[in-house]
């Protein structure tokens, strides 16, 4: 598969991924879906938080699917994503 698939297919998953989450985030009623960090699945420079030393927050990964950079994902799901490097995480990821 060429690189260019790839990303095609990753930027396919995240934005389902994300358009779950955002479809799920209210429930009826007012109830919210319990979310989960989920380590080595976001895109340069889109992550929620943590992305290590001399980073500062949101945003700051500096490269695709880094290990100790996560998003928030619905709980149950973030094992289960799949990207170019493998799935995500629970806990942080080696470098």
């Amino acid at each position: 598969m060429s690189t260019r698939r790839h990303v095609i297919t990753v930027l396919a998953l995240a934005a389902a991924v994300q358009g779950a989450a955002l479809a799920e985030q209210s429930k009826p009623g007012g109830g919210k879906v319990a979310m989960e960090k989920c380590y080595g699945i976001s895109l340069a420079g889109q992550n929620d938080c943590a992305a290590g030393p001399g980073t500062s927050c949101a945003g700051t990964s500096k490269v695709d699917y880094q290990g100790n950079a996560w998003k928030k994902v619905p709980v149950g799901t973030c094992v289960t994503t799949k990207t170019p490097k493998g799935q995500g995480s629970l806990t942080p990821l080696k470098a």
